[in-house]
């Protein structure tokens, strides 16, 4: 479903630049929920979302999947080091990337022609993550199969002029 809603090539692109933006957001607000220390190490919201996001995708999809992991890696070591910051900083930085995120991801799908995948389906935005990743893996030639099969369920998504 998600390909069917991101076809166009400048969609795509933001995407690339919006998705990452709001992963960050989401991520350091979660940073703000502590759970627990284990082993001296302090627990919060995000790292036991990410834990649970990662497994599902390496699960699903293995090689995606890993460099998925990578991909909320980076993003979470650059997440930790904002967290130091005051409450002012962290939460100024956590509403603009959220907002501008999300204004990018619209300016997309104005280009797409669609409104976004999750005002059909809300667990689409679990799938951009993992689905932004695979795109760069199918431009150098990783994971074709994974690209074919996905490019053929989509079909059934796609509005009728077009499908």
């Amino acid at each position: 479903m998600y390909a069917a809603y991101h076809r166009d090539r400048r969609n795509q692109l933001t995407h690339h630049f919006g998705v990452p933006l709001i992963v960050f957001a989401l991520l350091l607000a979660l940073t703000q929920i502590p759970l627990g220390d284990v082993s001296n190490l302090p627990i919060s919201a995000a790292m036991l979302v990410l834990a649970v996001l990662l497994l599902a995708y390496i699960v699903a999809v293995p090689v995606t999947g890993i460099f998925t992991a990578m991909f909320y890696v980076v993003i979470f070591a650059l997440v930790l080091k904002v967290a130091e910051q005051s409450a002012p900083v962290i939460w100024s930085l956590t509403a603009a990337a959220f907002v501008v995120g999300w204004i990018i991801q619209f300016v997309g799908h104005a280009f797409e022609g669609r409104r976004p995948a999750l005002t059909v389906n809300l667990l689409q935005i679990f799938m951009a993550p993992p689905f932004l990743v695979a795109e760069i893996l199918f431009a150098v030639g990783f994971e074709r199969q994974l690209g074919e099969t996905l490019l053929l369920r989509s079909v059934k998504y796609l509005p009728e002029k077009t499908a």
